[in-house]
């Protein structure tokens, strides 16, 4: 039975540990961000949680690597389908907070379906386009990947959640775009998502909350007390850190900083608010290093992967951690709309923890078995 809990000593070799190392790197400076954003308020109640999700993650990560990933495309439709119905379960039961039903509740704390349903879809598009042999350019194939694509982001979108939205389809045409697609059925697509978009813009379905929402970003000044007020504090507070910070230090003053009084959800999707104005451009530097180490070593660990399935699972991962990482550093900045999307691994959050863990255990494992056996 204890066999079955340990990794094979002949795969250690191929784990990645510099991968896990950076990940938690990562973690532990969000975490330092995270009580810096709330100790005032709540001391080390955020903190103490957010250690408690990454000694989860770690848990579930070790569990995902024990089992051959190979194993998983058996079930891939039972996962994909079970997130599928979480989601429609959270559609039909949850109340809405802050103006989406993202959330169900589960006792005094709450999950995010959508980030598990997120994880199934790239593990069925893998199984999928691993069955298909890559033949991604064949329209019957085409057409099959982007209804199993296509069913948990609208149920994502009747939340609504565009955050999630946006990222499950940048998983899905990163996966199109590696898998080979013809470039003209790509351009067609997003010519014909453009053109939907305006549609649906200019039809009075879109409440305008969200039209405000999605521009405000170019120019908040505009709304400079309400839409725009979260983002104009936001530059403030970066602004204001310079090059060094206005004072990386945690304990008794590290709670005053500007962005923990006048930045609403700075330690989850702005933590890198925080992030700028306490550790100033070589901080935020220092962390893009990381996230590019993460990054380079998920590519890694694609190309060399054994099979199409493995590949694919690394290729969505890797677009879901770029397109958040761009899009939740955009937003704070100043570049980007203004979407619930948190920042991989430093914003504070049990589902985005542990989906985050959970990712990359299925990357580790692959890259452990990238040696094909042969009898």
């Amino acid at each position: 039975m204890l066999d079955k809990l340990t990794i094979d000593r002949k795969l250690i070799k191929y784990f990645d540990f510099g991968l896990i190392l950076v990940a938690i790197l990562i973690v532990l400076f969000g975490t330092i961000n995270i009580y810096n954003a709330t100790m005032t308020k709540y001391g080390i109640y955020y903190a103490k949680l957010q250690l408690m999700w990454l000694a989860v993650g770690l848990a579930v990560l070790y569990v995902v690597v024990i089992v051959d990933y190979t194993i998983l495309s058996n079930y891939a439709s039972l996962i994909y389908w079970a997130g599928v119905l979480l989601l429609l379960y959270n559609d039909l039961t949850s109340n809405a907070v802050k103006g989406a039903s993202a959330w169900i509740s589960i006792g005094s704390r709450a999950i995010q379906p959508s980030e598990f349903a997120k994880l199934g879809m790239i593990i069925i598009l893998a199984k999928k386009l691993d069955d298909m042999e890559g033949n991604i350019n064949n329209i019957k194939n085409f057409f099959i990947l982007t209804f199993y694509a296509a069913v948990p982001m609208v149920l994502i979108v009747i939340q609504p959640d565009m955050g999630m939205t946006m990222v499950c389809f940048f998983i899905v045409l990163g996966i199109y775009f590696v898998s080979g697609l013809n470039l003209k059925v790509i351009f067609g697509g997003l010519t014909a998502i453009v053109v939907m978009i305006v549609s649906v813009w200019n039809s009075g379905l879109m409440p305008t909350y969200w039209k405000k929402r999605l521009t405000i970003f170019l120019n908040p000044e505009s709304d400079e007390l309400g839409y725009g007020l979260q983002l104009i504090q936001s530059q403030i507070g970066i602004g204001s850190g310079n090059i060094f910070g206005s004072g990386a230090k945690v304990g008794e003053h590290a709670g005053s900083s500007f962005v923990s009084q006048f930045v609403p959800e700075a330690h989850t999707d702005f933590i890198f608010s925080m992030v700028g104005e306490k550790w100033g451009f070589i901080g935020a530097l220092t962390l893009l290093v990381l996230y590019s180490i993460l990054l380079y070593k998920i590519l890694k660990i694609a190309k060399r992967s054994k099979d199409l399935f493995g590949s694919i699972i690394c290729i969505g991962v890797f677009s879901s951690f770029l397109f958040s990482i761009i899009q939740n550093i955009g937003m704070t900045i100043g570049i980007m709309p203004i979407t619930g999307i948190t920042l991989p691994f430093m914003s504070y959050g049990g589902s985005s923890m542990m989906t985050n863990f959970i990712a990359l255990g299925l990357v580790v494992n692959v890259g452990m078995r990238k040696k094909k056996i042969n009898f």
